[in-house]
């Protein structure tokens, strides 16, 4: 359970895989696009509003730059092994590589929480935008084919037909993918920059006045009515002052989450040592710029009280404007932003396993290839995966599942770092994680406390998983392991 694979063996292994490798086609921009496409989905549309009604106030702006802080400390660390370590599987090869098979089983087993799991949330949030859509051309989706029957509906329709248009999609190749990402991409960061172009001069600067809203906790607190203590465990805390802030950030944490998929990309990159940090690192950049530049935008058109319960909070902002004829192709951009992130997501799930598969700890039909070396194979199976659980599972029990298994995959990476440097110091690495050990630890402290932040349910459902896992390794992994196979050899 302990056995490990050594970097150069996990290099070579990738170099000698000949025709049955995945094909590198990504430059550094693809990459960045990779990771934006992945990013930046409705969660800019909607979590900004939401975290600026109910804790930052215009302060949301700072939130937004603590959450970029916050994954830039995991993000530093995965660019340090991408580069490293250029093949695909992201955190589970690099688990391999430092904490033993044991660990990467649980890692890569847990990845499809994040990533096939993240698929199906937004497909089901795509099929009510794209629903959306057809009415304001004066169609509609009887709302039974919108729903699962755990919310009085029979199936979600369009959830399932978008996961299998892009399953297929990505069995054609990862270039044509890469294509299509690339236009979803131009298309909503064009349209998030017109907002802020065009909404900048109607911007009302007493919007933004006071800046950070009071907390009445807090300033208890300061004039000695209430103890620390106490505060900490009231209601007061994360309603506006700084507590709203961080509490913010907590929530704007998850509008941050898929810039790791790019590492999933590793094998698959023309030059991965330059490009996966460029990639990885580009993606945070450009998104942190256009979150932050966005919800100054928002907040100065709307007042921040005015978005508390409003579904569509960009829309109630942008109506200050005139430009009303652009709510449409917002609706539009939501839409492209969600496709972009199924399909990375679809992607980097598909990419984990093929690792997995080609360690023998996974069947060997999940590393098969198609002429156009994709796993299509694998594609079709999380094709059907994920559709069942977009059209029937409810998007709350998803989204939970989705961060907690995304949070404990951050956790084991920034462990690496510090395992990696500690056993392997005399190892290339072309990108460095800076301060180490401060950056890894501060990581590893951010995402256990975001961890620790989810409801109960969230680590029973985790807990779950794992047990099954834990079982398929026991029974089918661990007999068929080709690193336990050789060692056994020896």
């Amino acid at each position: 359970m302990l056995y490990k694979k050594s970097i150069p063996q996990i290099i070579q292994e990738a170099r000698e895989s000949g025709k049955h490798t995945l094909k590198r086609t990504l430059t550094s921009s693809g990459l960045v696009s990779l990771g934006v496409g992945a990013i930046i989905g409705a969660g800019l549309f909607s979590l900004t509003g939401i975290a600026a009604a109910e804790n930052a106030g215009p302060a949301v702006i700072l939130s937004f730059i603590i959450a970029a802080l916050a994954c830039s400390f995991a993000g530093l660390c995965y660019a340090e092994f991408a580069s490293m370590i250029p093949v695909a599987g992201s955190a589970y090869t690099y688990s391999y590589a430092t904490m033993g098979e044991f660990m990467a089983w649980i890692i890569g087993w847990d990845l499809v929480l994040e990533y096939a799991l993240a698929s199906a949330t937004v497909a089901v949030s795509w099929s009510q935008y794209f629903n959306e859509l057809l009415m304001t051309f004066g169609l509609s989706i009887s709302p039974e084919f919108l729903r699962g029957p755990w919310e009085g509906g029979y199936v979600n329709i369009p959830a399932i037909t978008i996961v299998c248009l892009l399953s297929l999609l990505l069995i054609r190749g990862t270039k044509e993918s890469s294509t299509v990402n690339n236009l979803l991409v131009i298309l909503k960061v064009g349209v998030v920059l017109i907002f802020i172009v065009l909404g900048w001069s109607f911007i009302d600067s007493s919007n933004h006045v006071p800046f950070v809203p009071t907390n009445e906790g807090e300033e208890m607190v300061k004039n000695g009515d209430m103890s620390l203590w106490s505060f900490l465990h009231s209601e007061h805390f994360g309603e506006f002052g700084i507590s709203g802030i961080l509490r913010a950030a907590g929530v704007l944490f998850f509008a941050f989450i898929g810039f790791d998929a790019v590492s999933t990309a590793a094998q698959e990159a023309k030059n991965p040592k330059r490009g996966m940090p460029i990639g990885i690192i580009g993606s945070l950049i450009i998104c942190t710029l256009l979150y932050v530049l966005f919800s100054y935008v928002m907040t100065g058109l709307e007042n921040y009280k005015s978005f508390e319960g409003d579904a569509k909070p960009v829309a109630t902002a942008f109506a200050n404007t005139g430009y009303t004829f652009l709510n449409t192709a917002l609706i539009v951009t939501i839409i492209a932003g969600y496709t972009s992130v199924i399909l990375v997501m679809l992607l980097g799930q598909s990419r984990v396993f093929y690792s997995m598969s080609k360690d023998g700890l996974l069947p060997k039909i999940f590393s098969d290839l198609s002429k156009n070396q994709t796993p299509w194979k694998t594609n079709l199976i999380f094709m059907v995966f994920v559709s069942l659980f977009a059209g029937f599972v409810p998007i709350s029990d998803l989204g939970h599942m989705v961060s907690i298994g995304t949070l404990f995959a951050f956790t084991l990476v920034c462990i690496g770092v510090l395992v990696l440097r500690k056993t392997n110091p005399e190892i290339e690495r072309p990108f460095r994680t800076p301060l180490v050990p401060l950056v890894p630890i501060l990581g590893i402290i951010v995402c256990l406390i975001l961890m620790a932040s989810l409801p109960i349910e969230s680590w029973e459902r985790l807990a779950i998983w794992l047990i099954i896992g834990i079982a398929i390794y026991w029974f089918y992994s661990r007999k068929h392991s080709r690193v336990r196979q050789s060692h056994r050899k020896l």
